[in-house]
């Protein structure tokens, strides 16, 4: 996958702006507050319907502006060519127009460009909560696995209704009746499913991670463990086991989750865990070995879409060289060479022969309306 042009209009601090990066590894430099990583979140946007920050999408409104436009056009492996258009206004919900077509629901659209991210905020995958790590594998399997999103957010919407009915048992003083059966029932397949899903990459994603590991460090061993709150059970475990493991766990929690009022189990209750050495990495290794450990996963995750999709994804990269050695840089880059199209933010040039530096000044601006 490869960015042509995109073109943005009121968005963040740029008012009329037009990018077109080259194939290869781009960097795209300027001092702090100049609008580099709003540059990356505008294509971030195109392809995942979301900011590269997780802001809403009011914050990216120019300030004392109504509306803002991003257009862009990408090219697949297939050289066929993909517009998107993203238009967000105070009065109106979003619009995604896809090679002219509008796509409601968004998730509809996730996939169609694959992309990976890295920005320094993300550290929190590493050393943050749990949920910032169930957030980073769900995005990575749903840009590979259509069926993975829709069980997904079916399975959001069946906890939702299920919690209501823990609350109204719990507040009627009754036993478990036929419809927490029924909500049962419905989301240990949709839990079975994704956790089977979540097993498999896992261990797909593992191999990338050590190989690509061990050309950024040297004397550690890292690991990845999948921690299922359904309890211990065997990797090589099937989808119709799991289904029902999850129907007996219930039936022997079911007093305490209505005392609870909550699903005490799921995949909204695992974790990824991630170790050196054998010792979980949140708890024990320095900053450098964090970021290090973060960085490995988001290349990892490329190596990952470019076998499941047979297409590489776009790498946009913010910030990356910050706090890193000019070895550790060098290694980075000698991985990157290989990735297809990468947009890398930075606030200093890079004299490297394999990139293509373009000063964030030089950016080409709209002809004003």
């Amino acid at each position: 996958m490869r960015l042509q042009r995109i073109t943005y209009e009121n968005f963040r601090n740029h008012r009329l702006l037009s990018f077109e990066p080259l194939p290869g590894i781009n960097l795209l430099y300027g001092p702090n507050g100049s609008g580099k990583t709003s540059v990356l979140e505008g294509i971030h946007f195109c392809a995942l319907t979301k900011g590269f920050v997780s802001a809403a999408d009011s914050e990216c409104l120019m300030f004392s502006q109504d509306y803002f436009l991003l257009n862009g056009l990408f090219i697949d492996e297939g050289e066929s060519n993909i517009t998107v258009k993203i238009a967000f206004t105070k009065e109106k919900e979003k619009q995604i127009i896809v090679n002219n077509s509008e796509i409601k629901p968004f998730s509809r659209h996730i996939g169609r460009v694959p992309c990976i991210t890295f920005s320094p905020h993300e550290i929190v995958i590493v050393n943050g909560a749990p949920g910032e790590r169930r957030r980073f594998i769900d995005n990575a399997i749903s840009q590979t696995d259509r069926r993975y999103l829709d069980d997904l957010l079916a399975y959001r919407r069946v906890l939702q209704q299920r919690n209501a009915i823990l609350v109204q048992l719990y507040e009627q003083g009754r036993p478990q009746n036929d419809m927490l059966s029924l909500w049962t029932e419905q989301l240990s397949r949709l839990a079975s499913s994704i956790v089977h899903a979540r097993i498999k990459f896992a261990a797909l994603f593992f191999i990338h991670f050590k190989e690509l590991y061990s050309r950024l460090s040297v004397n550690e061993n890292p690991s990845l463990l999948y921690r299922c709150s359904l309890g211990n059970f065997k990797a090589d475990t099937t989808l119709e086991e799991l289904y029902l493991l999850f129907i007996e766990k219930f039936k022997e929690i079911e007093k305490q989750e209505i005392l609870r009022t909550q699903t005490m189990i799921g995949p909204h209750r695992d974790d990824l865990v991630f170790l050196l050495n054998g010792k979980e990495i949140k708890k024990y290794a320095s900053q450098g070995q964090m970021r290090t450990f973060l960085i490995c996963l988001k290349l990892s995750q490329h190596r990952f879409f470019s076998e499941i999709l047979g297409e590489k994804p776009l790498s946009l990269l913010d910030d990356v060289f910050s706090e890193l050695d000019c070895r550790r840089t060098a290694d980075i880059l000698n991985i990157l060479e290989t990735f297809g199209q990468t947009i890398i933010t930075s606030t200093e040039i890079k004299e490297q022969t394999n990139i293509n530096a373009l000063s964030i000044e030089t950016l080409k601006p709209l002809s004003a309306k």
